[in-house]
């Protein structure tokens, strides 16, 4: 058996708000044809403006708190990375998603909501080979007290920790690891939620972001503890977030990723700035494909099925 591409059964949609724009959108995701890729289209938007865009790292032109598409046309897709998060955690290759505003929809602030999306439209294998980025050597990017790296490795690992200084982040581990080959994105990372502080919220709305927040689509933080009358879905639910972020914002490149990335600190723009300088060098990577299912790294044999 060979590890071929993969795309949706069937055309799904949704509705929701922009975390933020504030606007309500309808996305609606389409099977594509094998070797498409995963692109977005602007269906309120008309001529060059509104032509599909095919996804590549070098389009993540705004990185203000999400990752956003921002195209020469001026055409902009944001909040593309838990909507990427649960595509990798599914290991769709082609899909073609449309949407009527400015920027994918906020749901319930995790990427569960789009698992569900998923998991309505079933998922189908296609002829092609799946086609792989295999990191072959150490790359580092440093900056303003953050890291990010991606290291040789047979599988799918990430490692993440973060440092806040608030007491609601000193009653859990300030790191999370996970090894794909024997956890599951499911149960360990698709129901974290986006998070944020009460005192930045102000801030924010003046850049004309946030508009979308409350507590039902972000965990909401004051100056001690968390506004959310629910609680937090894991004792450690922000790191977790964070490895959610970083596993869509690394699925930018529209492939998995053979390799193993450990962040401190990171955020969407040092992830970006880690993808493009591992394509930078043609030394760093190789592209894979497996004829033979048994040569396929553990990690991507247990991606999550319908």
């Amino acid at each position: 058996m060979r590890m071929k591409q993969r795309t949706l059964a069937k055309s799904v949609s949704a509705t929701g708000v922009g975390l933020h724009s504030g606007e309500r959108v309808r996305l609606t995701l389409h099977p594509a044809a094998e070797n498409a890729g995963i692109s977005f289209r602007r269906t309120d938007l008309s001529g060059d403006a509104g032509a599909p865009i095919v996804l590549s790292p070098y389009l993540i032109n705004d990185t203000r708190l999400s990752s956003t598409i921002v195209t020469e046309h001026g055409t902009r897709v944001g909040t593309i990375e838990h909507i990427m998060s649960a595509l990798a955690a599914y290991g769709i290759d082609n899909v073609a998603i449309e949407l009527n505003a400015p920027e994918i929809p906020i749901m319930d602030g995790s990427s569960l909501p789009f698992i569900f999306l998923l998991q309505d439209a079933g998922v189908v294998e296609q002829e092609a080979l799946k086609k792989f980025l295999q990191i072959n050597k150490t790359v580092e990017i440093k900056e303003l007290g953050k890291w990010v790296r991606f290291e040789p490795y047979q599988g799918f690992k990430v490692g993440l920790t973060i440092e806040f200084d608030h007491p609601v982040f000193n009653r859990s581990s300030p790191r999370f690891e996970i090894d794909f080959a024997g956890s599951s994105y499911l149960e360990e990372i698709a129901r974290a939620r986006t998070f944020g502080f009460m005192h930045e919220v102000e801030m924010m709305r003046q850049h004309g972001l946030g508009l979308g927040g409350n507590l039902t689509n972000a965990i909401v933080i004051d100056d001690t503890d968390v506004l959310n009358p629910d609680g937090l879905r894991y004792p450690d639910e922000f790191v977790r977030h964070k490895i959610l972020d970083a596993i869509g914002d690394l699925y930018i490149v529209g492939h998995p990723i053979i390799g193993a990335f450990e962040g401190y600190k990171s955020g969407h723009a040092i992830n970006n700035a880690l993808l493009r300088a591992v394509l930078a060098d043609p030394e760093n990577y190789e592209w894979r494909t497996f004829d033979n299912l048994d040569d396929v790294p553990q990690s991507f044999c247990g991606v999550e099925t319908l």
